[in-house]
């Protein structure tokens, strides 16, 4: 189970701001030019201990009425198919426009919960003029000012309240789930059939052939689990429709409910910005990865081609390196079955626990060696290191000024623990607490 919150409106309303706001990063570029944001933005976001996914619907390039009208239906549409909420977001500035009225329509014949958030609220006359949206009869309005954090925090009560209990823990199923992710087109439903022996799902060239994302049991090979292909698009019609954005909407929610994800890529295109969105997807998730690169068969190859290839995908996803990286040939079964012995190791990577003892044993040494550097006269001591108790591997460092350590310090015990214990393919968090 997920929680996709998923931001719609027509441009310039302030989505790019809120997203990064309710994300607490500054991934998305905010301008006052309307269409600055043309790649699509999706974070993490906390609020009362739950978490969820939020997608910034932006992108609108901008040239005509007309393309801002048939933009905006087509990211609203797949919005509503995919989200689990959906956050309007309009501006009370100019009131209800045109474009507003015409989203307002799309989601009102929708069944999905809809938040209207009005913006750019920050003094009590504009508190007035927002009344008139409720004039676009998607019930409660929320007035907020995303610039400053006003309002906020009602509106994400709301957002948590229409979540329901969806989603409290992904955690709980009693097989491994492992997802098959990456681009459309690249071979995901292939790979699946050769892994099945049969032609389960429906393999052709037009990317999206994937309706939905389909749960299979697996259990061959000494091997039990839950497979999931990740969906490309619902209908044929759709086909034209925005197959990026869409891709990364279905592998949000496949993401999330897994526990390795089997990466592919196209050994013919290499690894391109959709891979890295969907790569940095499962990191954020903080689920194991596998990279398989596929087509494998249909590449020119000399003695020095996996390492180049190997080289520069690890370059690329920096610095989280530590992923074992496969060539496959869906097609051919080359390394088929190898892929899976690899992606049930990372399962029990995820799990590994390291005693304490050990655990200081190792670290504290390495701390002596390469202490932390000083800041302002201020020695900075480590005395302890313990593994936390959450589902994914956590560590916690106790120091006497944690404040003060820097995020390389933090990459190199990270780097120090993935050199004396097993977690490739593995997420790690580092925590430094005061003792």
């Amino acid at each position: 189970m997920s929680r996709i919150l998923a931001i719609v409106g027509r441009p310039n309303v302030g989505k790019s701001t809120l997203f990064n706001r309710l994300t607490e990063s500054r991934e998305a570029i905010v301008d006052e030019v309307s269409g600055v944001t043309r790649d699509r933005n999706y974070g993490k976001a906390e609020w009362n201990g739950k978490v969820f996914s939020v997608i910034d619907t932006g992108g609108y390039v901008v040239n005509s009425d007309d393309v801002f009208e048939s933009e905006i239906n087509k990211q609203v549409h797949l919005a509503i198919d995919e989200a689990d909420v959906i956050l309007f977001l309009v501006d009370v500035e100019l009131g209800i426009t045109d474009l507003d009225d015409a989203v307002a329509a799309i989601l009102r014949k929708s069944r999905k919960k809809i938040v209207v958030a009005v913006n750019k609220v920050d003094n009590n006359q504009r508190i007035l003029d927002a009344q008139e949206f409720y004039g676009l009869g998607l019930g409660e309005i929320f007035c907020i000012s995303s610039m400053t954090g006003s309002g906020t925090g009602d509106l994400l009560d709301q957002v948590i309240k229409s979540f329901g209990e969806t989603g409290d823990n992904d955690e709980e199923h009693e097989l491994p789930y492992l997802s098959v992710v990456g681009r459309p087109n690249v071979g995901k439903s292939s790979f699946i059939n050769t892994l099945l022996g049969e032609e389960r799902y429906i393999v052709t060239d037009v990317a999206g052939t994937t309706r939905d994302s389909i749960h299979t049991r697996y259990n061959k090979f000494g091997h039990d689990f839950i497979i999931i292909d990740t969906a490309g698009l619902r209908k044929k019609g759709k086909v034209h429709d925005d197959i990026e954005f869409y891709s990364v909407l279905r592998s949000v929610r496949t993401i999330e409910s897994s526990d390795v994800c089997l990466l592919l890529i196209d050994a013919t295109r290499g690894l391109e910005a959709q891979d890295m969105n969907i790569f940095n997807l499962i990191v954020r998730n903080k689920k194991g990865v596998v990279i398989l690169v596929n087509k494998w068969d249909l590449i020119e190859k000399d003695g020095h081609s996996t390492r180049k290839v190997e080289e520069e995908i690890k370059q690329r996803i920096a610095p989280f390196t530590d992923v074992p990286i496969l060539f496959i040939s869906a097609i051919t079964k080359q390394r088929v079955y190898k892929a899976l012995d690899i992606a049930m190791q990372v399962f029990k990577n995820r799990k590994n626990r390291i005693k304490t003892s050990k655990l200081n044993e190792v670290l504290l040494e390495a701390v002596e060696a390469y202490p932390p550097p000083s800041v302002k006269g201020k020695f900075i001591k480590i005395k302890y290191v313990t593994q936390l108790p959450s589902p994914t591997p956590a560590f916690a460092l106790f120091a006497n000024l944690p404040q003060y350590i820097k995020e390389p310090y933090r990459r190199y015990i990270e780097n120090k623990i993935r050199e004396n214990f097993n977690f490739t393919g593995v997420p790690i968090q580092v925590y430094f607490r005061q003792k």
